[in-house]
């Protein structure tokens, strides 16, 4: 007992800190109700958006936290083999069937089992789910006995399944059995409160899991990835983060560190300095080299890269600043 609780209380550290936005609290609130009652629930939204996070969110609530979570990717299989990954097969039940197979129901038995992309189901395999969902028997390919499944089933889809079903391409007995408890989750576009905090999570997470120093974004990055509409959602920001973090690691992330499309749309890494021309010469140049230095964190090789003068220049500068100073005192 004191396993599950630990675990339902890592679950809550894993999700609840990266989430700010006021959808996604009223989504969670919503989840956590839900996986404590031995419901059907499906999730509907864009690639990327987190879908399985959410799934394993709903089966670590719920009573059969101590049992496998098992997620298929309904997209991912071949229609000759959808049976056999489902159900299993016996031994000699096809050409290459050289032993027996359980399949994921049998897998995730005691726990959940997660049906990603279930719009991409073969229809005669949606016929033989169906029959599953009404008793929780099944047999395997090949098989003469029937097997009692006790799962829980969380679905996942990437558009309504009411479209699928006026479309043809999904059966409607079968939408309405699983219809139970369905949420829609927004895009990450729709949820930008929650990118900061997604930033550093993921920045944490990844370099401590590559065993590098954590990459320093600038305040002109931060506001790309803030900003950017992230079309594949959370997977493509993680993925985004994980290069950083190896290329990185340890050193400051400028926006020419950033995929071309997040720098088209954020702001320009520049900075307007204000001088009169009745300045000296020397006060203007100074003020320049002072905002490069500050755009480029301290880095003087940087720094004169920008202007396109030699780092002789810029250390000239500071040294006649430091003197400056040192004179005023």
């Amino acid at each position: 007992m004191g396993q599950v609780a630990r675990r339902s209380r890592q679950s809550d550290v894993v999700f609840e800190p990266i989430i700010a936005s006021a959808p996604m609290k009223r989504l969670s609130a919503v989840l956590t109700k839900v996986a404590e009652k031995d419901v059907t629930v499906t999730l509907i939204g864009e690639s990327g958006v987190g879908k399985e996070i959410l799934a394993r969110r709903v089966h670590e609530l719920s009573k059969r936290r101590s049992a496998p979570f098992i997620p298929i990717n309904c997209a991912a299989i071949p229609d000759a083999l959808f049976e056999s990954e489902l159900f299993g097969h016996e031994r000699g039940a096809f050409t290459g069937a050289s032993e027996q197979a359980k399949g994921k129901v049998e897998a995730a038995e005691g726990g959940t089992l997660f049906l990603d992309e279930v719009g991409e189901m073969p229809l005669v395999m949606q016929a033989k789910l169906l029959r599953f969902l009404e008793n929780r028997r099944f047999m395997r390919v090949g098989g003469t006995r029937k097997i009692q499944a006790d799962i829980r089933l969380v679905f996942a889809t990437l558009r309504p399944l009411e479209d699928e079903v006026r479309a043809g391409r999904f059966r409607a007995d079968l939408f309405y059995r699983i219809q139970g408890i369905t949420l829609n989750v927004p895009p990450l576009r729709e949820r930008r409160a929650d990118i900061p905090l997604l930033v550093d999570h993921f920045t944490s997470e990844l370099s401590a899991r590559h065993g590098t120093e954590p990459p320093r974004l600038t305040r002109q990055v931060r506001h790309a990835l803030a900003t950017y509409d992230w079309p594949g959602n959370v997977r493509e920001l993680r993925n985004v983060l994980e290069a950083l973090c190896l290329l990185r690691a340890g050193k400051q992330v400028r926006l020419r560190d950033l995929p071309a499309a997040l720098r088209d749309e954020s702001e320009p890494e520049s900075r307007v300095v204000t001088v009169s021309l009745d300045s000296p010469l020397d006060e203007i140049v100074g003020k320049v080299i002072d905002a490069a230095l500050d755009l480029e964190g301290g880095n003087r090789v940087r720094a004169a890269a920008r202007l396109g003068v030699s780092v002789r220049t810029v250390q000239r500068h500071l040294h006649a600043s430091a003197g400056r100073r040192g004179t005023a005192t």
